[in-house]
């Protein structure tokens, strides 16, 4: 059975606003008046004709199909688009701060839960979400770092380590690796810019994570291990947002030294992060990190896949408790599942 007007008029209208395109902006852009797209919109005028579909399509940067056909529009939903990973690269090559005195200053305390909400999204496998907000924090928080008071600028410096940190995971999920490793890049020369453990652990695992992406392994298990070093003495003294920090740059150079085929540094770093995890529960599970015990036995089957120890990895995770999986965040079970499947493959 064809789709609805009203479907495809819904479709339109996410699309519109996935874009983050106004009314009257896209019906400019598509030569339309603003009631023409309002009747498309509401489903009281069909969008039939195949050259006006896709002169909407290309508009809003998306398949014709992903307007007319079910399947199609549900599988572009839920995924990052190539529009939209472009819009993150844009906002890198921006510098918004250059012209910061002709700007209204942003709410430092408003960017921070803007950040908040697109971290908890991406744990959350929400990617499109992600995508749609991260370019304006991108901007906002550069803004904020030149304009705060002296008072609010390690919080605003922390809003942007999450974004830049952001914007290099999503482009290495999405195999941009050369502009994640700019966005990690950016990351630690902001965190370095203020004294802030906090920013400076983030922004580590995020340049790790981008040099090992760049095949750098060794150089990124220096830098880890080089950031545990330097923040070990601060960490009694702030447990309780430094600690499981602490943990998963520990997580993170085992998971390297694994891909490194480093059987003995992968093992002892994953030792240091239980014993992290060990010392901090049962709190962990107020930390945005989600760093515990769970997360460190979701890694240790993760580092073993790497070592080529299939069997290890199966006979490993048989012992960890159902439900400390499930209540690990989407983003994080999705990869433990992928890594069960390679053991299996392997095996």
């Amino acid at each position: 059975m064809p789709d609805t007007p009203d479907q495809i008029g819904k479709r339109l209208r996410y699309w519109r606003l996935r874009r983050n395109l106004g009314r009257k902006q896209f019906a400019d852009m598509i030569s339309r008046s603003t009631s023409w797209l309002d009747k498309v919109e509401s489903g009281e005028r069909d969008l039939v004709r195949i050259p006006t579909i896709e002169l909407v399509a290309e508009a809003l940067s998306i398949d014709p199909a992903v307007l007319t056909d079910a399947p199609a529009a549900a599988r572009a939903a839920e995924c990052v688009d190539a529009a939209e990973v472009t819009a993150i690269r844009a906002a890198l090559g921006r510098y918004p701060g250059l012209a910061a005195s002709a700007q209204e200053p942003p709410r430092v305390a408003q960017l921070a839960r803007q950040a908040q909400y697109i971290n908890h999204a991406w744990t959350s496998s929400h990617f499109t979400t992600v995508a749609q907000h991260l370019p304006k924090l991108l901007e906002a928080a550069q803004v904020a770092t030149f304009t705060a008071p002296p008072a609010q600028q390690v919080a605003a410096h922390r809003v942007l380590v999450t974004a830049y940190r952001i914007a290099s995971s999503v482009l290495l999920k999405f195999e941009s690796h050369d502009i994640a490793w700019l966005a990690a890049d950016r990351a630690m020369h902001t965190a370095l810019a203020v004294d802030d453990t906090w920013s400076q652990a983030r922004a580590t695992r995020s340049v790790a994570r981008a040099m090992t992406a760049a095949r750098q392994r060794s150089e990124a298990v220096h830098a880890l291990l080089d950031m545990s070093e330097r923040m070990r003495p601060a960490v009694p003294r702030n447990p309780d947002s430094l600690l499981p920090l602490h943990g998963m740059l520990f997580l993170t150079a085992s998971i390297t030294a694994a891909k490194q085929e480093d059987t003995a540094l992968a093992l002892a770093m994953h030792e240091e992060a239980a014993q992290a995890a060990e010392r901090m529960e049962p709190h962990y599970d107020t930390s945005d990190t989600q760093f515990g015990k769970a997360n460190v036995a979701i890694h240790r089957v993760s580092a073993l896949v790497r070592l080529h120890e299939a069997e290890s990895a199966l006979r490993f995770a048989e012992t960890i408790p159902t439900g400390a999986i499930n209540a690990l965040p989407p983003e994080r079970r999705a990869n433990y599942l992928l890594d069960l499947t390679q053991a299996n493959t392997h095996r």
